[in-house]
């Protein structure tokens, strides 16, 4: 694990190992220590909070309140019956999937983050627009035909699940997958920086008293830009937040690695056994195995799930292999996107045969 830090260049890094039921932490960087612990800081994760949402569209359809194959345009335009024949007839499957016909983000995302594309991109485009953007949309291809990578298509599906239920994500997500995995330190949206206020002076930043292995007011991580000196803003996900705005510590990670490990008596069983299972190949040869949130690989020791995610300031890998009962949760408050080690480094380290 230290060979495996030491390899990445960031100001701070995380690597956190769970083995047939122990747990290894080993935290580095090129930045001097904060004053919060590593491993005790929040990080934002970007895509591999698909991973969650997923998670939520499994328990839904698991308690009989959806079906996989709901059309996504028949929820977003309720009250007019019999329903429309839509511009994309796309279900829930699709979605999650990346099967949907959609491209990476709607065409009139582009013109309004440029200009803040390092910093703040996704804020300026609420859930209203994204739903909108679809709705209008014309996929290229039938649905279920080709695989395209789509920050789009998971965001439309997080709205879809919201108006379905008449819930809003963040509920949804808070009630059906953190609170039953017991995510405590989980947030999906940037501290507030007056959080960080001393109560008893207000001029002065002030800690939290917490538990081990949680996180409070004041632990976000700060990403970096790609030199690794310039700080990054908190990213605000705007409508893009089922696609992207899960902050965790690396023992939160874990937990939730944990719990795909060994689904047996949580609360959650069913729909984490769903979420293991394999619907889609693709790429060269058909060799990549997708399921309804992660992406499967064989290995000799069994198949090995995994999900990266980047945002503006810092990049995360989260990954699990049933077989060897090891997960390995990675987290770097560095963005590099050229000859990058950091999703290598992590995937070497689940794929290594633990003995």
């Amino acid at each position: 694990m230290a060979e495996a830090a030491e390899a990445v260049d960031a100001p701070g890094i995380v690597i956190a190992v769970s083995h047939r039921g122990r747990r290894t932490v080993h935290c580095g960087g090129s930045a001097a220590p904060p004053a919060v612990p590593r491993d005790e800081q929040r990080y934002e994760i970007g895509s591999a909070s698909k991973t969650f949402t997923g998670l939520l569209l499994a328990e839904l359809v698991g308690a009989g309140r959806l079906s996989y194959d709901d059309v996504a345009a028949h929820h977003l335009s309720p009250g007019r019956a019999p329903y429309p024949t839509p511009r994309n007839p796309a279900t829930l499957r699709h979605l999650i999937t990346h099967t949907a016909g959609l491209p990476a983000l709607p065409a009139d995302f582009y013109p309004q983050a440029l200009r803040r594309w390092s910093t703040d991109p996704y804020g300026g485009y609420p859930a209203e627009r994204v739903v909108a953007a679809y709705l209008r949309h014309r996929p290229r291809h039938r649905p279920g035909t080709r695989w395209h990578y789509s920050n789009f298509g998971a965001s439309v599906l997080g709205h879809t699940l919201a108006a379905a239920t008449a819930t809003p994500w963040e509920e949804l997500i808070a009630r059906h997958v953190l609170a039953p995995l017991a995510l405590t330190g989980i947030r999906l949206h940037p501290e507030d920086p007056e959080d960080r206020k001393d109560p008893e002076d207000p001029g002065r930043d002030g800690p939290e008293p917490r538990a081990p292995g949680t996180a409070g007011p004041g632990t976000d991580a700060t990403g970096h830009r790609p030199n690794g000196l310039t700080p990054v803003p908190g990213l605000v996900m705007g409508g893009f937040q089922p696609a992207g705005a899960v902050r965790a510590t690396p023992g939160d990670l874990l937990t939730y690695l944990e719990a795909h490990l060994d689904p047996a008596g949580t609360p959650l069983e069913s729909a984490l056994h769903v979420v293991r299972r394999p619907l889609l190949r693709r790429g060269a040869g058909h060799r990549h195995t997708h399921t309804l949130t992660w992406f499967q690989h064989p290995s000799p020791q069994g198949p090995l799930y995994f999900h990266a995610g980047a945002t503006t300031g810092q990049q995360a890998f989260i990954g699990f292999r049933p077989a060897t009962r090891t997960a390995v949760a990675a987290v770097a408050t560095r963005r590099i996107r050229l000859r990058d080690t950091f999703v290598a480094t992590a995937y070497a380290l689940l794929s290594e045969d633990p003995g």
